[in-house]
């Protein structure tokens, strides 16, 4: 969440750069005019309790000389005092939960870096590395091969529970189990701590990381309990420090942690959707860092060199791209997605998404850290993907298939246990 008085301060170039989120100046206007209100607001407030305050240390030195009749009078001035601040009060308290849901309607300022455009076609490549393969002729897609080889059934899984939540069978399960135990060892080996996090947050998590309320149609909601299921391990990881003061010392805090991840997506239909390439219900390991904002983009560029370095050891063809304004989220300053080829559709398919949040996230969050001065400072929070399972597995299907079987990645075939699915 933005700052009021950082958007006072740098109104015209806040405006300026949420253009490039095609967002309206006069949401802007619409905060400073409503903070104005409130200000106004808390002068009245402090100003009638401050003269109310002054009348009753009075009456204590009247009804001490005996003048009882003015002692009564004040009496009643500061009875009425009181009504009035009381409906100052509600009024101020109203004018406040105003602005701060105002607020919340407003996305994260987006980095200078950040191009204009209106939706993933306006993305900016930065990067793309590693060799497509050249598949046979009768090359399948992955939920053909997930069906030959008897490792995914989506159609068990819809009976089960509905569309979007396979079951993961024989090899298909092992080699499920072995990413993310892959994934949480290169992780940890580039100092992550890992944590084990509750799936299940309550509403000031999803409000301190920005799912609520902008993505709240999107998130499995248990009403008895008022809990949701989380989108990403990103939730809970981060809310770990909610309300917390940090030390300047312990600076970076870096964790890791997997999780399922649940997603009340709109489905539509079409290859694109099809198999692996959209769930409701999905694996996926996460990094999650807390950083002085003086370091936070040369940790941004580490996290998505480390990321590289994990597909470059899975052998996957892989693009970097930079989002645009219209696609970047909507807590996110800079996102660098990651999409790996998947041959056998012949287009992409985005497998992580690294961010930089600034303090959008710490100020909802009242996340700090006491600087040199003695001063509370907000942090800066980053996450990002490594990696998310579904893709990266459909990748590793198609690219790895051969007229004998899907082979294994090397770097994998110590988690598996078998380099061939046959």
């Amino acid at each position: 969440m933005l700052q009021v008085q950082f958007i006072r301060d740098n109104k015209e170039e806040v405006i300026k750069q949420l253009q490039v989120r095609n967002v309206a100046a006069s949401i802007i206007e619409e905060v400073i005019s409503l903070d104005e209100e409130r200000r106004a607001l808390q002068a009245q407030l402090d100003n009638t309790l401050a003269e109310s305050n002054k009348l009753s240390k009075e009456i204590g030195g009247y009804f001490k000389s005996g003048d009882v009749e003015k002692a009564n009078e004040l009496k009643a001035q500061t009875g009425t005092l009181k009504e009035t601040s009381k409906t100052l009060s509600e009024q101020l308290n109203e004018k406040s939960d105003a602005l701060t849901n105002l607020l919340y309607k407003i996305p994260n300022i987006p980095h200078p870096s950040v191009p204009a455009g209106n939706s993933e076609d306006d993305n900016e490549e930065v990067l793309k590395e590693g060799e497509v393969p050249k598949l046979a002729g009768d090359a399948l897609p992955h939920w053909e091969l997930a069906k030959k080889y008897d490792i995914i059934d989506f159609d068990l899984g819809a009976k089960i529970t509905g569309a979007g939540f396979p079951v993961y069978k024989g090899k298909g399960a092992r080699l499920q189990r072995a990413l993310i135990a892959y994934f949480l060892d290169k992780n940890t080996a580039a100092g992550y701590t890992e944590y084990q996090v509750p799936h299940l947050v309550n509403e000031a998590s999803g409000y301190g990381t920005g799912q609520l309320p902008d993505k709240e149609g999107q998130m499995y909601h248990i009403g008895a309990d008022d809990l949701y299921l989380i989108p990403t391990a990103e939730v809970p990881v981060t809310n770990i420090f909610r309300d917390e003061i940090v030390s300047e010392n312990d600076l970076p805090i870096c964790i890791t942690g997997y999780t399922p991840c649940f997603r009340r997506e709109a489905g539509s239909y079409g290859a694109h959707v099809r198999g692996l390439n959209r769930l409701h219900q999905f694996d996926k390991v996460e990094i999650v860092r807390v950083e002085h904002p003086d370091n936070s983009y040369k940790a941004l560029d580490g996290m998505v060199a480390h990321i590289q370095g994990i597909l470059r050891e899975l052998k996957l063809p892989y693009r970097i791209l930079r989002l645009c304004g219209g696609d970047l989220g909507f807590t996110s300053a800079l996102t660098f997605d990651f999409e790996v080829y998947s041959t056998a559709q012949e287009r992409w398919l985005e497998i992580s998404s690294v961010s930089n949040f600034e303090t959008y996230q710490a100020n909802r969050l009242k996340l700090r850290f006491k600087d040199e001065n003695g001063k509370s400072v907000l942090a800066h929070t980053l996450n990002g993907s490594s990696l998310a399972l579904p893709r990266v597995l459909a990748g590793i299907l198609e690219n790895y298939q051969t007229p004998e079987g899907i082979k294994i990645p090397e770097v994998l075939v110590p988690y598996t246990g078998f380099d061939m699915i046959s």
